[in-house]
């Protein structure tokens, strides 16, 4: 068994929608290494910085996760399936392991604060920047046509 701690740059297209990992980041991995009867067994973790924006008030977001991964390398293509990872010499790729990984452990509507009210419909103001009192006078759509129109009794009264 052999254990290795490497800081890594993060790979391209590490997103889901509104968050993700930016290309060249420093990855920190902790990677244990196991020899087997089949191949080599790989076992990590990674821990990972993240940004993108708040889904609910689009504020920019940084935050870390940590994913675990496992993949067992097989040495020849006789002991593999189709899908399995193979070791091409004493070279094992783990990018794609890593990229599973980490996209299935993005969110997919990221959050600042899980309290986070958001914008208004109406405006687009941050609801935690307005207030409690933050409101906008709604009109029904029955009478919308009426609002332009408009009396005074008191001047019909003097008249008559």
């Amino acid at each position: 068994m052999r254990r290795i701690s490497p800081v890594l740059p993060a790979p391209a297209n590490l997103t889901v929608g509104m968050i993700g990992v930016l290309e060249g980041v420093d990855v920190e991995l902790e990677i244990r290494l196991e020899a087997v009867m089949e191949g080599v067994l790989v076992t990590g973790t990674a821990r990972v910085p993240l940004s993108g924006e708040c889904s609910r008030c689009l504020d920019p977001l940084a935050s870390v996760i940590e994913v675990g991964f496992q993949e067992l390398y097989f040495y020849s293509a006789e002991d593999a399936a189709e899908d399995d990872s193979l070791l091409d010499g004493e070279l094992l790729d783990l990018e794609p392991v890593f990229r599973d990984a980490v996209v299935l452990a993005l969110p997919l509507s990221p959050v600042c604060s899980e309290d986070c009210p958001g914008l208004c419909v109406e405006c687009g103001t941050k609801l935690a920047d307005a207030g409690p009192d933050h409101r906008h006078e709604k009109i029904d759509a029955r009478w919308a046509a009426l609002q332009g129109l408009r009396t005074d009794t008191n001047t019909n009264d003097q008249e008559g």
